[in-house]
């Protein structure tokens, strides 16, 4: 869902708030009756919806003054430019939310047959194929349109060269090209696919297709862009789940398993209420600035148009939740589909709203921009020195990383009462290892210290040693996954698989079993210290917003897999012997002091294109402060190594102790039988082969 700059209207992203209007019984009403034409006949839901859509678009893009009249003598893309990209893109963005709903309907939200998907899983399957097609050739010819808009020239004067050098070296391009590479790979999968597990892995790359875009453009460059770009991809990613779910939901109306997918979908569909009105209302906020802009702007007045779709859908969700739901499980399927309906009309209206805000300028865009290049790199203005109130205070929250540790707190918290309230015990240490973890990682990416990270390469490497050694170690403490598995309820329906079985299938799985495997959890954690680090990556990642997420990120989860590996106790993880993890553990403590002394004895400083553009006045050398950060380095693994060589040990000795009473039972047994264990065993195992090939006999005869 890209962004796109006028040559007359500096544009914003549409990630103000969340959706647009109609009303609950009333809308409901007045989608029937607008359903029939005036000869009676029903009209399509989909031609409704798409002029719903194109009216509200075309509607707000007059009111927010993002389409100028053409001034004689100044460039101009001509109208076909200027009326079919919003619109094109409003088309992608249908075609985008409708291919991830059909594909999380069929996988998650709809019963199967075994590993296959239910006849109206397949269904859905085909059908997602067919709207990523689209998918695909709406970013195509968005592609086109947009740099006809940059360059103020009609497409018809467009040469292909222009096209492949805006594919290839323009972000908004690069991210265009992106998202139609992953509709297509959906578009294969879907249609090649008859199982849950491949409609399962289009769900999630169709997700990740939704959100590059989001990468690109205004909110990428504007300032507070770690708040910016981060709320609006988890705003495209709720909005896209809320409504493609419900519109695939229409398409299986009248399946007999509609009342159970219904309920499961209203889960989902409340998590994305509130992750879209968070992050709508914290991206408004960034691009109004002030609350008085909400009334004063015509940007504001689409932002309160937002706000009010919002405050609707949430009342049609509520309604959905207390008379619906139980008029589905009375066996009246009829009532879906009528407040479905209109809710569906409520956000196509909204998504018109939303591609108008896109194309429409910004109060902020009125402003003189602040020409400091290194806020315009950092999205915050220079700090100053480091004192412990500048570390520990201004803070530079991230909300993807609030996000995560918000969710993890709640869901970790939520499973530990479902346990209490069934009358089971939940070790209180296990508790208190996760949940400091979580503030651990909240303050390691969100506190003040965060904005000396991007300035000072020893900032940015003992932050590195939080996330990648303090945050994991904590977290792989809390067994995380044997509370999930002891806490989640199994579906009623046996056909149906639940958050439990997608979490056992994932932990088993071959992709698993590698990743665990202790050489190749080793060759991440180390390996990627020195592939960082003596190339030209980290400059790289530290220039994108994206970069530097996907970089942190890594950090904590190369760590969790090795100190999972070492020291978990959640199932999944291979048997390794005990020695074995010593000697694994031992060789990436070398690993790690190795890197810290390569890295202080180098004479090159690392990422310049980055560091010398952001290095503070008050700060020493690059070369000094790079020493610094080998110095943590190096220094800084001692003591959490020293911990999980600790664990690692008690560990042995417990496992030692458990194998000596195994045997001690065993030995019991066999004075008491006259057979050692492994013979009991093994007459065990005959008697009930036995036994059962007995039954089995017992059953055939007549």
């Amino acid at each position: 869902m890209p962004e796109t700059r006028s040559p007359r209207a500096r544009s914003s992203r549409s990630s103000d708030a969340s959706p647009s209007p109609a009303t609950t019984a009333d809308a409901a009403a007045a989608i029937r009756t607008a359903r029939t034409g005036a000869r009676g006949r029903a009209v399509p839901m989909p031609v409704l919806v798409a002029v719903t859509a194109t009216a509200t678009l075309l509607l707000a893009l007059r009111a927010g003054g993002a389409v100028a009249v053409a001034v004689p003598g100044l460039p101009d893309p001509g109208p076909v430019t200027t009326w079919a990209l919003p619109v094109i893109r409003l088309l992608g963005d249908g075609l985008a939310a409708s291919t991830v709903g059909t594909l999380v309907a069929a996988a998650f939200l709809l019963p199967g047959d075994g590993p296959s998907l239910s006849p109206h899983g397949w269904l859905l399957l085909r059908r997602a194929g067919l709207l990523s097609a689209g998918w695909v050739a709406a970013a195509l010819t968005l592609m086109v349109l947009t740099i006809s808009d940059l360059l103020a020239v009609p497409p018809q004067r467009l040469n292909t060269a222009s096209v492949i050098s805006f594919a290839t070296s323009i972000s908004q391009g690069r991210a265009l090209l992106i998202q139609a590479v992953l509709a297509l790979t959906v578009a294969v999968l879907a249609r090649v696919g008859v199982s849950r597990g491949p409609a399962a892995a289009a769900a999630v790359l169709a997700l990740v297709a939704v959100t590059p875009p989001a990468f690109t453009g205004h909110a990428a460059g504007a300032g507070n862009h770690q708040i910016a770009v981060s709320s609006l991809v988890l705003h495209v990613s709720a909005a896209a789940l809320w409504v493609g779910g419900l519109a695939a939901l229409l398409m299986v109306r009248r399946s007999s398993h509609i009342a159970d997918a219904a309920a499961r979908y209203s889960r989902l569909a409340l998590g994305c209420f509130a992750a879209v009105t968070v992050s709508g209302l914290t991206s408004a906020a960034v691009r109004l600035g002030t609350v008085d802009e909400l009334w004063q702007s015509r940007y504001g007045w689409l932002v309160c148009g937002k706000l009010l779709a919002l405050l609707i859908l949430g009342t049609i969700g509520r309604a959905h939740r207390a008379r619906t739901l139980p008029a589905l499980r009375a066996g009246r399927p009829h009532a879906f589909g009528t407040l479905a309906a209109g809710e569906l009309v409520v956000f196509a209206a909204t998504f018109g709203l939303a591609v108008a805000l896109s194309r429409s300028p910004t109060p902020a865009a009125t402003e003189p921009l602040d020409a400091d290049p290194v806020t315009e790199l950092l999205g915050f203005p220079m700090p100053a020195a480091p004192t412990p109130g500048n570390l520990l205070g201004r803070p530079l929250p991230d909300l993807f990383f609030l996000t995560v540790v918000v969710a993890g707190v709640f869901a970790y918290l939520a499973g530990v009462r479902r346990l209490h309230r069934a009358g089971h015990r939940w070790p209180a240490a296990r508790t208190a290892s996760w949940l400091a973890g979580m503030l651990l990682l909240a303050a390691g990416t969100g506190l003040g210290f965060a904005r000396y990270a991007y300035v000072l390469f020893s900032a940015h490497m003992a932050q590195h040693m939080v996330l990648s050694m303090l945050v994991p170690i904590l977290l792989v403490g809390g067994a995380p996954i044997t509370l999930a598995l002891r806490a989640l309820r199994r579906p009623t329906d046996r056909q149906v698989r639940g958050t439990r079985e997608w979490l056992l299938l994932a932990v088993h799985s071959r992709p698993a079993r590698l990743l665990t495997h202790p050489v190749v959890a080793l060759l991440i954690y180390s390996g990627s210290l020195f592939g960082l680090y003596f190339s030209d990556l980290l400059g790289t990642l530290m220039r994108s917003h994206l970069g530097h997420l996907a970089m942190l990120t890594h950090f904590v989860l190369a760590g969790y897999l090795m100190f999972w590996v070492l020291i978990g106790v959640d199932p999944g993880r291979r048997r390794v012997p005990h020695p074995l993890l010593l000697l694994i553990h031992l060789i990436a403590m070398m690993a790690h002091g190795f890197f810290g002394l390569a890295l202080m004895q180098t004479t090159t400083v690392i990422a310049p294109d980055w560091y010398v553009s952001v290095h503070p006045t008050w700060a020493s050398s690059l070369l000094a402060d790079q020493r610094l950060g080998a110095g943590i380095a190096w220094a800084f693994a001692e003591i959490p190594a020293s911990v999980v060589m600790i664990i690692l040990v008690r560990q042995w000795i417990r496992a030692d102790r458990r194998e000596q009473t195994r045997a001690d039972r065993a030995a019991a047994r066999a004075d008491a039988t006259g057979e050692d264990d492994d013979l009991a065993r093994y007459n065990a195992y005959l008697a009930e082969a036995g036994r059962v090939e007995r039954e089995r006999r017992r059953g055939q005869r007549p």
